[in-house]
């Protein structure tokens, strides 16, 4: 029998490395470091996204769709298989950024990600697949595998165009926003309707389609947005902005169906798991209302040039809304326990390092005063975040030797 809780312990130890070197690339602006800022932040993002983030999302999949199929010794060996590449990605990117090695093991990574995806696909029990809950997971494998083609675009583009061209950024662009707006989000939005389900709640199929169609329009649409940087055609704005009104009214479309079922979340997640839900929620209708704002030209060239926006952002999106969220559902299915000093540690952090990173971006487009310790201050409340995912990765270690 496979023991989910210790891949999520292997998957919280990432996330802790990553709160690690994200101390490292903070402290570069405040004092000399012996490393490279660029690979650095290579092997930070990729270990945030494809360690910690795809392995929590991963093991939930697995746990709720499919320890019943006779298989595990496969789920086994994907799951070391994937693990060799994510340290194989650690490993090399802060030493070489991209060059041979890194793009070895994020090429295997990419293969890996297949055969968790066909995996999932082709295993999922019969009684599942009529699911409205299966059909988001599904949805989200589906939109893995699809952002993919940014990184097998980006060799052919570095070897004809090279790194200064607009295809680079945009393969890159391609990959994080299929990642986070497809893959992640619809897979979360699965296992949240998957706990509706269990509940015994019924909704009606023709306000599912329309949710389903409206969510997926806004997921490609949306991708216009990540282009406008380079000032395309105004045709460029209009998707982007149809993308965004699309998503907004998903989400509206979202809060109709379940807003006579929040009772359900609040009695059967904890206290600091509803919490989590709540911030998440409350956050991703900023992320919505900001993709509209991204859509018209002034404010698309704004978020261009102050890339501080477009760092808060990011930030806002993965430790706003995606990682509390599947915090929440990993303590919801019993794979790991939120404690409370990490919780209010990780809230303070993100709350005053997200006021500090946009403020910045307001001072320098509003002429804002600029106080002079900034990237001090940036850094030292950065600690937070080790200190937090660190009693979250210790804790669960030793609540699963204890229960061993």
């Amino acid at each position: 029998m496979i023991n989910l809780k210790k891949h999520i312990g292997i998957a919280l130890a990432y996330f802790f490395i990553v709160a690690l070197m994200g101390i490292l690339l903070r402290f570069y602006f405040v004092t000399s470091l012996p490393f490279n800022y660029k690979f650095l932040l290579h092997a930070h993002s990729h270990t945030a996204l494809l360690g910690w983030i795809y392995l929590g999302l991963t093991t939930l999949i697995y746990r709720i769709f499919l320890t019943g199929v006779q298989k595990p010794k496969r789920y086994k060996y994907i799951f070391l298989f994937t693990n060799i590449c994510i340290v194989g990605m650690m490993v090399t990117f802060p030493f070489q950024g991209y060059a041979l090695y890194s793009i070895i093991f994020s090429t295997l990574f990419l293969f890996a990600s297949y055969w968790f995806s066909w995996f999932a696909i082709r295993q999922v029990p019969e009684h599942f697949k009529k699911r409205f809950s299966w059909k988001l997971i599904k949805t989200s494998l589906w939109y893995l595998v699809f952002s993919s083609i940014g990184p097998w675009t980006i060799g052919g583009v570095m070897a004809t165009l090279g790194p200064e061209s607009i295809w680079y950024k945009t393969s890159i662009y391609f990959y994080l926003h299929f990642q986070y707006n497809g893959w992640f989000i619809l897979a979360l939005l699965g296992v949240l309707f998957y706990i509706f389900e269990e509940n015994g709640v019924q909704f009606k199929q023709e306000k599912l389609t329309s949710f389903f169609m409206l969510i997926n329009f806004g997921v490609l649409f949306t991708l216009f947005l990540s282009v406008l940087w380079f000032v395309p055609p105004t045709v460029f704005y209009i998707l982007g902005l149809m993308g965004a009104l699309a998503q907004l009214l998903a989400f509206y479309e979202l809060y109709l169906l379940l807003k006579g079922n929040f009772k359900i979340l609040q009695l059967t997640f904890s206290s600091r798991a509803f919490f989590l839900l709540k911030l998440a929620a409350t956050l991703f209708f900023v992320k919505l209302f900001m993709q509209i704002f991204s859509a018209f030209p002034y404010y698309a060239t704004l978020v261009y040039q102050l890339k501080d926006f477009v760092i808060g952002y990011l930030h806002l999106v993965f430790l706003g809304i995606v990682i509390p969220t599947l915090l929440a559902f990993l303590q919801y299915f019993k794979l790991l326990n939120i404690p409370k000093s990490f919780l209010w540690l990780f809230i303070f952090g993100l709350a005053t390092t997200e006021a500090l990173i946009f403020y910045k971006a307001l001072a320098v487009w509003l002429g804002l005063p600029f106080f002079r310790d900034f990237y001090i201050y940036l850094a030292v409340l950065s600690c937070l975040f080790p200190v937090a995912t660190g009693i979250l990765f210790f804790k669960h270690l030793k609540s699963f030797y204890l229960s061993d």
